[in-house]
């Protein structure tokens, strides 16, 4: 599943050549939503739709404007203007982000281990960009990618308290989140960038992206969650950053260099901690 949420960061930049990304984060997730449409139809999801609250369809249409909207929006932006690399390494600051957050919404103060995840964290950041000379593009691509940061840790916010009930399941919330947020990101994305011809090329890069690496591996992190401890997870999880790093190198050509292999393993590592202890606590 990380390998192949990985290799979604090489496919997009690709497909960002040709595709506007607001457009194109659109098309990937309608198509994956359309997907997962049919599921929506079984007997059991009909039941919990129908008996679904007014409450409940606000928190699903906040999670599916904070997480698919603004989250994957973002993302797809930031990786027109940034390496791959830079966004997946910037995205490691949503556990912080929500280890803070957790302080004022949900009461739960940080350990001391995650203020040393904190720290080391950010200590790889400074390590990773030292010295601190960025162009235009670059600093528009950390602006936008600081607002995706934390839409994507209010919206791990938002699921925990949807999840925490119990009486929505996860692929319902899924369904209908990622329903309203490719709507959302698709007629922006028309409204703003044009929707351009798409190449035979570009049409498969989608439907891998949507059908494969969304779809399918949606299926396979439910699988997951249900044989893997947290920690696992989280360790597991960590190792995207370097995935990514060989996959951006071997695919786009972009090159690290050992400052930045240093800070960007410092930065892991920081998040790790503070990831898994988080993640511990809240299971």
């Amino acid at each position: 599943m990380t390998f192949l949420w990985s290799t979604s960061f090489v496919i997009i930049k690709l497909g960002l050549k040709e595709i506007p990304p607001l457009t194109f984060a659109g098309l990937r997730y309608s198509i994956a939503f359309l997907c997962l449409l049919p599921f929506a139809f079984s007997q059991k999801n009909k039941t919990i739709i129908k008996n679904l609250q007014r409450k409940d369809w606000l928190k699903l249409f906040l999670l599916g404007v904070l997480f698919y909207a603004f989250t994957l929006g973002t993302q797809f932006i930031g990786l027109s203007l940034l390496p791959a690399v830079t966004v997946s390494l910037w995205l490691n600051f949503t556990p912080l982000i929500v280890a803070v957050m957790a302080i004022f919404l949900i009461k739960e103060s940080p350990t001391l281990i995650q203020w040393i995840g904190v720290t080391i964290f950010l200590i790889g950041i400074f390590t990773y960009f030292y010295p601190v000379i960025l162009d235009n593009s670059q600093s528009l691509g950390l602006i936008v990618m600081s607002v995706g940061v934390f839409a994507n840790a209010a919206s791990a916010v938002l699921g925990r308290s949807i999840n925490r009930k119990e009486n929505i399941s996860p692929l319902t919330v899924t369904i209908i989140s990622m329903g309203i947020g490719s709507i959302i990101l698709l007629v922006s994305g028309i409204i703003i960038q044009g929707f351009p011809p798409i190449s035979s090329q570009n049409i498969l890069y989608l439907l891998w992206l949507a059908v494969i690496n969304t779809a399918v591996a949606f299926t396979i992190w439910n699988y997951t969650l249900r044989t893997l401890s947290a920690m696992e997870s989280s360790i597991i999880n960590g190792t995207m950053l370097i995935q990514i790093a060989v996959l951006a190198w071997i695919f786009l050509g972009e090159e690290i260099s050992l400052l930045e292999g240093i800070g960007m393993l410092i930065a892991s590592a920081g998040a790790l901690l503070v990831q898994i202890k988080f993640k511990s606590r809240v299971n």
